[in-house]
């Protein structure tokens, strides 16, 4: 089985001196949708400068880390401009590298997963900051003026025109960059809007999975996107359940069980979506801890589907 990517708060503790560390919150403030069609999002940087660990740094997920020219939010940034935002951050070919969110894991699922599309093997700390205050290890504070705002991207628009930003690479402390950065785009680690129209057609065989809750996928639940529903023969299994209530992974055996009951072919490739590529990164963390081994996230997933009112989605009347 492949080793959990998986980190706890008394080994990262331990290490907080090791100069090879480079220790990431990636948390995005994304709420709850108000009404269909309701994006709201902005960097989660005002957070970490409010509790963060110690030499932790703020990677935005929303603006930086991610394609300027994308059409859709959180798009996997190419690695060419990967490789400037992570080297501004002190990143190296030597570094060890770890994730972590203040809010349910899914941003540091998200980082990890975008990080190994690129070659680069990070380590997600547990429960993130929840699981580090719970263990009483301390949180330390930082002056928010003058770096990235929380920039806010209201409904409907444009993504990859914002505009000149900025790295939100700030430190409570120095970091200098360190040494060469070797990137490799890994193309088996996403899915395209082709690949699922070749699922959806029967002309590739994959296991189409929802991994968003139950209410979203029969599209009982507002939606942030263009529309409610799921792609047709797609099976929901919910990342949530791959978690325990306090946003830490289930136990491998638990893991693999609740895997197995959903996608009993163990060998057979798996796509991965949710709405946004967040809560897909996420169920694609529980299935690799849990042996999987041919996984990809659609990477537009429901916002890039459902704009297009020509691609199918499927409702409880239809």
């Amino acid at each position: 089985m492949t080793a959990r990517p998986l980190v706890d708060a008394a080994w990262l503790a331990a290490r907080l001196d090791d100069p090879t560390l480079v220790l990431l919150d990636v948390t995005v403030d994304l709420p709850r949708p108000l009404h269909d069609g309701d994006h709201r999002s902005a960097s989660g940087r005002p957070g970490w400068a409010a509790a963060h660990i110690p030499v932790s740094q703020h990677l935005d997920l929303l603006h930086d880390f991610a394609d300027p020219e994308g059409t859709f939010h959180f798009a996997h940034p190419p690695v060419d401009h990967a490789r400037g935002v992570l080297s501004g951050l002190g990143i190296s070919d030597g570094s060890t590298v770890v994730l972590y969110d203040s809010a349910d894991g899914f941003w540091s699922a998200r980082a990890w997963w975008s990080l190994r599309g690129l070659g680069l093997h990070a380590l997600v700390l547990d429960g993130g900051l929840t699981a580090w205050q719970g263990a009483g290890h301390p949180v330390q504070t930082a002056d928010a003026a003058g770096s990235v705002p929380g920039q806010q991207a209201t409904t409907g628009s444009p993504v990859g025109a914002a505009g000149d930003r900025t790295v939100s690479g700030e430190v409570s402390g120095d970091v200098a960059p360190g040494g060469s950065l070797t990137l490799v785009e890994d193309p088996s680690v996403w899915a395209s809007r082709e690949d699922v129209l070749d699922i959806v057609a029967g002309r590739r065989s994959a296991a189409l999975v929802c991994a968003l809750g139950a209410d979203q996928f029969t599209g009982e639940a507002t939606t942030r996107y263009s529309r409610r529903g799921h792609i047709p023969t797609s099976v929901n299994l919910s990342a949530r359940d791959l978690a325990h209530e306090a946003g830490r992974l289930l136990p491998a055996p638990v893991l693999a069980r609740v895997v197995g009951q959903a996608l009993p072919e163990e060998d057979g490739e798996v796509v991965l979506y949710c709405g946004g590529g967040i809560s897909a990164s996420y169920a694609a963390l529980g299935l690799v801890s849990a042996g999987r081994t041919r996984v990809r996230v659609y990477d537009g997933s429901l916002e890039e589907w459902s704009a297009d009112p020509d691609l199918p989605l499927v409702l409880p009347s239809t």
